[in-house]
């Protein structure tokens, strides 16, 4: 009777163990990262009874939880890309928002003030036309400034994000290295602790929500976590702590890396970061985030550097040359803080073509012998030579100057157009400098014979260099026997062109007539037409009665339609807009790309949940399977008794 006993107990324990089991996966059904688990029952041998095996009841020989390491991986993966293109999107959007705004973004304020020069330009002895050109020009500078000041701010949300990201994640680091040693203590050959697993399993997929990281199994059940391309993370029950600091080049840049707890930074590459909300937003911020400030500033800074070129060929109302316009652009230079002590080498960096700009950053390093400038969009290098310098060097429209003595492994970082937006400004505050006028004037005189007529003329960026200015009418007369023109001013080479072909005349020498062709010293250009006759004249002289002359005005008004950027292929709004549509194509392809990554988490959910998730039909149907057996190993326990007491009563 003692064994039916036995075995009816033993049936009895172990239906209340896969009741209970039964009933934690239903109450945690709803439980985040919960794998649900089931009783395994095995009978506990048999033993011989002469005339053969009897068995001895059963056993609980485990309680496993159903887990698939591909599944959770898988799931895991999908989740930390969803992540970081729900970050990148968030990111971008708002970026897209500010520049595609038909009232708020660039273009309208480019519109207005091109409007005004032209209004000027029609009307140059105008006091009204001119003082609303410059508003409109203080306007434009304003929304220069606004939209930086927007870019700037969302810039610094972007720091303070992943500054919050990288506590999370060195909160998480230390709890799973905490729990590994746990579940290490908690581990046996025969049993697991099912709920720190899951616990682990949990704080795994909220770890790499932040970032993605790669999982290998260590000893003792331990996990060991990195990421990127092999950083460690947790090392068994040891966590690595992540830290951020200022970049060496750019104090308005974090930077991240290890950091002990000594206060010791050791930096790594943003590279190495891929995945869930960090690599999201170090993407966007070194992709989008990045080229908007950029292409925005190329626009500012080549719009300063070809209305000034074009401003100070002219004359103002005072009869004085042109000034700038605008306030030039200063490159911003970053000097690395690691550089050595005694490095006394300086960077400064003007921008001074607008053609050449591009929207990349630069790298300026010293090997210990020359200096080369490192374009980071493509890592195009152009060395500095000679240095030392004698003049500025020119790179892709940026004037290097470089001063000092310099260190091995000295680094600059140079981003010609990064604050350009922001520095955006009107230097000329007196309507009656604005420069419309041309400074040269030419004249065919009545008396002529012949029906010779002379351009009116115009300057370039020679006419700037001391002695080049006309400071007297120069009168050239045409000699019909020798077809040559004389008169030129005294010292002045002459330069004609004929289609395209230029010949030099030195100073004093007859310069023979072409009809139509283009003549040019001194940075004056003009061309004569038709058939002069004999000892005919023309003049050409500084311009004494400009007030109403508005030459120059129709050139500065021809920069908005005229191919400047990008070495001649674009205007100032087509470069805007290409940025415009970058960002609105970049921030379409994050919302596509987020609607398939949810698509794939909902699909790696459901099969990890097909294996791990807990099924209340089913734990229904166990929980009334374990019900029965219980009630049936109570009855076996039950027909012992009685069995036991009618041989009791065999005896009285």
């Amino acid at each position: 009777m003692s064994s039916l006993l036995s075995i009816g107990k033993s049936g009895l324990l172990a239906s209340q163990v896969g009741l209970a089991t039964v009933g934690n996966n239903i109450t945690n059904a709803n439980t985040p990262g919960y794998n649900r688990q089931v009783a395994i029952q095995g009978d506990t041998g048999t033993q011989y009874q002469g005339f053969g095996y009897v068995g001895s009841g059963t056993e609980i020989q485990a309680v496993r939880r159903y887990y698939d390491n591909f599944l959770a991986t898988s799931l895991r993966n999908a989740e930390s890309n969803q992540a970081s293109l729900d970050a990148y999107s968030s990111q971008i959007s708002q970026i897209d928002n500010l520049l595609a705004d038909p009232t708020a973004g660039l273009s309208p304020a480019l519109q207005d003030f091109f409007n005004g020069v032209q209004d000027a330009t029609a009307s140059p002895a105008s006091a009204a036309a001119r003082q609303s050109l410059l508003s409109n020009a203080e306007s434009l500078a304003s929304r220069f400034q606004a939209m930086s000041a927007r870019l700037t701010e969302i810039s610094s949300g972007v720091n303070n994000q992943i500054t919050s990201n990288v506590g999370e994640i060195n909160a998480y680091a230390k709890q799973i290295a905490d729990i590994n040693l746990t579940i290490a203590g908690l581990t046996t050959s025969q049993a697991e602790p099912n709920d720190l697993l899951d616990k682990r399993d949990q704080m795994l997929t909220e770890l790499n929500k932040l970032v993605r990281v790669t999982v290998v199994p260590g000893d003792n059940n331990m996990l060991n976590v990195s990421f990127g391309t092999g950083q460690p993370l947790v090392v068994a029950n040891k966590a690595f702590q992540l830290g951020t600091s200022t970049s060496p080049t750019d104090v308005s840049r974090v930077t991240l890396g290890y950091q002990t707890d000594a206060g010791a930074f050791t930096p790594l590459p943003d590279e190495v970061f891929t995945g869930g909300q960090l690599g999201g937003l170090i993407e966007f911020r070194n992709g989008a985030m990045d080229r908007a400030q950029n292409s925005l500033g190329q626009v500012a800074a080549g719009l300063v550097t070809a209305f000034n070129a074009q401003h100070v060929l002219g004359q103002d109302e005072n009869g004085a040359l042109g000034s700038n316009f605008f306030n030039p652009i200063q490159a911003y230079v970053g000097t690395n803080t690691r550089n050595s002590p005694a490095s006394t080498a300086e960077v400064s960096a003007t921008v001074v073509d607008a053609g050449g700009l591009t929207a990349s950053d630069y790298s300026v390093d010293f090997d210990g012998t020359n200096f080369n400038v490192t374009r980071k969009s493509d890592g195009k290098v152009t060395q500095i030579n000679p240095f030392p310098q004698t003049t500025p060097q020119v790179i892709d429209g940026v004037a290097y100057s470089i001063t000092g003595t310099p260190q091995q492994n000295d680094n600059f970082l140079v981003r010609p157009t990064y604050t350009a937006a922001n520095d955006f400004s009107v230097a000329i505050k007196d309507r009656d400098k604005i420069a419309l006028a041309a400074p040269i004037s030419t004249a065919a005189p009545t008396t002529n014979a012949g029906n010779g007529k002379i351009s009116a003329g115009s300057v370039d960026v020679n006419y700037l260099t001391p002695g080049n200015a006309l400071t007297a009418t120069a009168t050239l007369t045409f000699d019909q026997a020798s077809g040559t023109f004389s008169g030129f001013p005294a010292g002045q080479d002459v330069t004609v062109t004929v289609n395209g072909t230029a010949t030099v005349y030195p100073a004093g020498t007859p310069v023979p007539y072409t009809d139509g062709a283009n003549i040019s010293f001194g940075g004056v250009n003009f061309s004569i037409s038709g058939t002069p006759a004999d000892q005919d004249t023309f003049t050409i002289g500084p311009n004494t009665s400009g007030v109403g002359d508005s030459r120059n005005g129709a050139l500065l008004a021809g920069l908005q339609t005229k191919n400047i950027l990008d070495n001649g292929k674009a205007t100032f709004q087509t470069t805007y807009a290409q940025m415009v549509n970058y960002v609105g194509t970049k921030a379409r392809e994050a919302q596509i790309s987020g609607t398939a990554a949810d698509a794939a988490v909902k699909q790696a959910t459901d099969a990890q949940q097909s294996v791990s998730g807990v099924n209340l039909d089913e734990e229904a149907a166990n929980l009334l399977r374990y019900q029965q057996a219980y009630q049936a190993s109570g009855k076996v326990m039950q027909v012992a008794s009685q069995l036991f007491d009618t041989l009791l009563s065999l005896g009285n």
